[in-house]
């Protein structure tokens, strides 16, 4: 067989495994909204055989085959695109094939599981409920990181790298404490300034206003509603089922700031998804780059823009005409400052730029405990609390807005929390150099040309799919190294705007 052959032959193998993984996704996407409550077993081994089915093409010796006649053809590999595709399907099938089959499955089938007993722990606000489903979870994902780990690697960086290539808790924890001692300073000189107006943030509206006043945002940001939707759920996300892009918010009669943020959040996501180009989708060019790559995006939507005092310059027209008479004795400027209103709060989504991070590292700390051993399921929620009071100096209530706030864990997420304080780095860096190459951010925003911001973003972050690792692609859009510099300046300026005391 030619190099070539081989080649095409290793595409279609990777468009058979993108075809079950999406059909995967449909059906976690249908499990979050529309599944009946009685549900759900089926659902589980559904998700269980696919996954199975995914890593079989991942593992098979025709893939094997395939790679190595590429690697083997100095000519292929000359060709940056074709370089690419073979590296990063190279690194996916040695990850899939120190996975053994049957981990695969039972992971998929309770992970299913362990999100329905999540979301009856947490509406029921018990604990108890979801924590042999966390026992079971820590458990497997011990394996699966037993599995994947190299020689003198920690369980966790296993488990981290497949979320953000080249991630280690011993640089996160350098990065970390640097990070806590800023934004701890910043959050003590926010609360000794003027105190921000919140009640904007309180009002009540319906709920048909909220949806119709954040779909038209969305629509604003550039979200193709042709190949796109929008649901709900208990906790947003964002998923690809091939070639649409499922959003999901939920909404609250007293916190439409809440709504707005948690959908631009997705939609930032979900216009990553719509950026990739189609002629390589089910390749690795088709696929984004990592969780904090794909976090920078749904960040800088939500904060960059949604809380700059720019955006509601430019919004504060559509929410009049929308939310109605609630909008009466608010203006822009009053908005934005509830928008931006520095508090430390129990509940991660709603936390504001200063302290989400300080919910970031709560989290960091005690997954590395729980996967090193160090830290049972029954101790986590004493645990939580401890870290709540130290590191945001508030303490929990009750473990639904504690310990069982995020579904993360249930879905067997471990190792990719630190994306999100990730994503807030590259989003600040990335806004900084596209101040710089656009003559000005804030003028674009403040007239609504968002096109303009969105195919900056499609040119220099979409388009390359998994050309670049994450550190490669940053210096690549950006013309620096990752840095927590432009962040910590962007929160600064915010500061002392804001809480000027």
């Amino acid at each position: 067989m030619s190099a070539l052959a081989a080649y095409d032959r290793l595409l279609t193998q990777s468009r058979e495994a993108f075809l079950l993984a999406t059909t995967s996704a449909l059906l976690a996407w249908d499990q979050e909204t529309n599944l009946p409550k009685g549900a759900g077993g089926v659902r589980a081994k559904q998700l269980a055989l696919l996954a199975q089915l995914q890593h079989e093409r991942m593992v098979s010796p025709r893939m094997a085959e395939s790679l190595a006649a590429c690697e083997s053809d100095a000519d292929l590999l000359a060709d940056a695109e074709r370089a690419a595709n073979v590296r990063e399907l190279r690194r996916d099938h040695d990850r899939a094939t120190k996975l053994p089959a049957s981990l695969v499955g039972e992971l998929a089938e309770t992970e299913s599981k362990a999100q329905h007993a999540w979301a009856a722990a947490r509406s029921a606000g018990d604990y108890r409920r979801f924590r042999p489903w966390l026992d079971r979870m820590i458990r497997l994902q011990r394996q699966k990181a037993d599995c994947l780990r190299q020689p003198g690697q920690s369980r966790w960086d296993a488990l981290a790298d497949l979320y953000e290539p080249g991630t280690t808790a011993a640089g996160l924890t350098a990065l970390f404490g640097r990070l806590r001692e800023r934004l701890t300073d910043l959050r003590q000189k926010a609360r000794d300034g003027a105190v921000g107006d919140a009640s904007f943030a309180r009002v009540e509206v319906d709920e048909a206003r909220q949806e119709q006043f954040v779909r038209a945002v969305v629509q604003s940001m550039g979200f193709d509603f042709q190949r796109g939707r929008i649901d709900r759920s208990a906790h947003p996300f964002c998923t690809t089922t091939g070639d649409d892009v499922r959003l999901t918010t939920r909404f609250r009669r007293d916190n439409v700031l809440d709504a707005l943020g948690s959908t631009m959040h997705e939609a930032g996501h979900g216009l990553y998804e719509q950026g990739l180009e189609p002629a390589h989708r089910g390749t690795p060019l088709g696929e984004t780059c990592s969780l904090g790559i794909h976090e920078s995006q749904s960040r800088f939507w939500e904060n960059h823009v949604g809380r700059s005092a720019a955006f509601w310059s430019w919004c504060w027209p559509l929410a009049q005409r929308t939310l109605g008479t609630v909008c009466n004795g608010h203006t822009a400027d009053s908005v934005f400052r509830s928008a931006n209103v520095v508090r430390p709060s129990l509940i991660r989504v709603e936390a504001d730029e200063v302290t989400y991070d300080l919910h970031v590292m709560v989290r960091f700390e005690l997954e590395r405990e729980m996967i090193d051993g160090d830290l049972g399921a029954p101790d986590l929620p004493s645990r939580w609390d401890r870290l709540y009071e130290s590191y945001l100096g508030i303490r929990v209530p009750d473990d639904r807005s504690g310990c069982l706030q995020d579904v993360h864990w249930s879905c067997g997420l471990f190792g990719y929390f630190p994306t999100y304080t990730l994503g807030n780095l590259y989003a600040a860096q990335l806004a900084a150099a596209m101040d710089r190459s656009l003559g000005g951010l804030a003028e674009l925003l403040r007239t609504g040309r968002f096109e303009v911001v969105r195919e900056w973003l499609r040119r220099n972050v979409h388009r390359h799919g998994r050309r670049h690792r994450p550190a490669e692609l940053c210096l690549l859009a950006t013309g620096s190294p990752l840095s927590a510099e432009p962040f910590l300046q962007h929160l600064e300026r915010k500061v002392a705007v804001l809480h000027p005391g």
